[in-house]
Parts: structure tokens; C-alpha cells; sequence
């Protein structure tokens, strides 16, 4: 199995399921063109996302990570009218791109994108008492993915779900001595999980366009 193969298997189930539109690929142009770095999502990776949101009913999405605002549109054409998603982002220039892209989708009015660190953020949504959310998407800096988990976890309801990207990182969850400065919070992040009454969870490895990684999917079932 070669990166060849999976980039082909991507792009043939992306023609074939018609995971791409006008929208969408004005989202990956404008990004490119500000170069910004192209780790988003893939096509169907993001259409994972929405189907997972449409299938839980999500009216309240928060996503860690906007970039380009990719993952974003995903996310926000699963919400119903009067639905919310809050994004982080702490680029200033990734927000600016990702903020034309999703008015040009038309999704602005579903969407609060919001600038700064997630950890410094997170406070204001706390007094603002958002949430709880339906969905959570981690997709910002690697080193924090437990501590965005901790807060997603706070702020859920029984039935929500919270999905965290790039855990896998190429194999090296596996290795302890990693020497990948994330390696370590994303061990902890599974680590913390089993012994946590209010989640399930498991996570899948995946191959395709973005090489070898995974996402780890939490069902909440309780509240603390």
C-alpha cells in the first residue's frame, strides 16, 4: 500500500459520491493562494463530519480549529435554521480567509468565528454560558487536544459527540518515546477517556490524501 494508492482511492470516491462543489473548492483555492498550510480535511473526511452531525441532530457545533474554514462549511451545512457554530481560530490571517470563504458559501449567519488562543477563549464562552454543544470538532494545535477534550466534555449533553482529528499522527501514538512534542497529549488523551464515566469511545486509524492518522470519536452518555 502506497500514499499513491490511498490519494487515488481519495479521489475516485471523491468524483464518484460528489464530494465536491463550487463552494468548497473556492475554500481549498482561497487558502492556497494565502498560503496557508494545506492540512485540512479531506473531501470525505468532511463529509464524515456532516453526516455525523446530521445524524444527531446537531443545532449547536463547536469546532477548535477554523483554518481556511473548510471543515467549517462542512459543519455548517448540517445545521438546521436557527442553529449555531462557534469556531476558534488563533491565526488572525487564517480567520480572515476562512471568514470570506463561509460568507461565500453563505453560511455566515449559521457561523461565529471567533479570534485568539482556544484557551484564552474559552472563558468567554464560558460567562456567555454557551453551549452545551451537540458536536465538537478538535482541530487546532496538538499539544492542547486534551485540554479542549476536558472543556468540550464540561460543556456537552448526554447524546453529544466530540470528535478529535489527527491522533494517530503516522503511527507514532503507538510509540512512547516519540519524538513528536504531541505524541504525549495524545496518549493522555486516550488514557483519560477509560477512566471517565461520562464517555465511550474508540478511535479509527485512516489512510487516504493526508497519509496515515485517525480520529478519535466520544459518545457522551453522562453528565458529572
Amino acid at each position: 500500500m502506497t500514499q499513491e494508492l490511498w490519494t487515488a482511492v481519495d479521489d475516485y470516491v471523491n468524483g464518484a459520491l460528489g464530494l465536491r462543489d463550487e463552494a468548497l473548492e473556492a475554500a481549498l483555492r482561497a487558502s492556497e493562494e494565502a498560503g496557508l498550510p494545506e492540512i485540512q480535511v479531506t473531501p470525505a473526511q468532511g463529509k464524515l463530519l456532516q453526516l455525523l452531525a446530521k445524524s444527531i441532530g446537531a443545532k449547536t457545533i463547536l469546532e477548535f480549529g477554523t483554518l481556511g474554514g473548510y471543515s467549517t462549511i462542512w459543519l455548517a451545512r448540517a445545521l438546521p435554521e436557527g442553529g449555531r457554530l462557534i469556531t476558534l481560530e488563533a491565526e488572525p490571517r487564517n480567520a480572515e480567509v476562512a471568514a470570506g470563504s463561509i460568507a461565500r458559501a453563505g453560511l455566515a449567519y449559521l457561523v461565529d468565528l471567533r479570534v485568539g488562543a482556544a484557551l484564552d477563549l474559552l472563558p468567554g464562552l464560558e460567562a456567555e454560558e454557551a453551549g452545551p454543544f451537540d458536536l465538537t470538532f478538535i482541530d487546532a494545535d496538538k499539544v492542547h487536544t486534551p485540554d479542549y477534550f476536558s472543556w468540550a466534555l464540561d460543556h456537552s449533553r448526554p447524546g453529544s459527540l466530540i470528535v478529535s482529528d489527527n491522533v494517530v499522527r503516522f503511527g507514532e501514538l503507538a510509540n512512547p518515546g516519540s519524538d513528536d512534542p504531541t505524541i504525549p497529549a495524545q496518549r493522555r488523551l486516550h488514557e483519560m477517556q477509560p477512566t471517565d464515566p461520562r464517555v465511550e469511545s474508540t478511535t479509527i486509524q485512516t489512510v487516504g490524501a493526508k497519509g496515515h492518522d485517525g480520529f478519535n470519536l466520544a459518545l457522551v452518555v453522562g453528565l458529572g
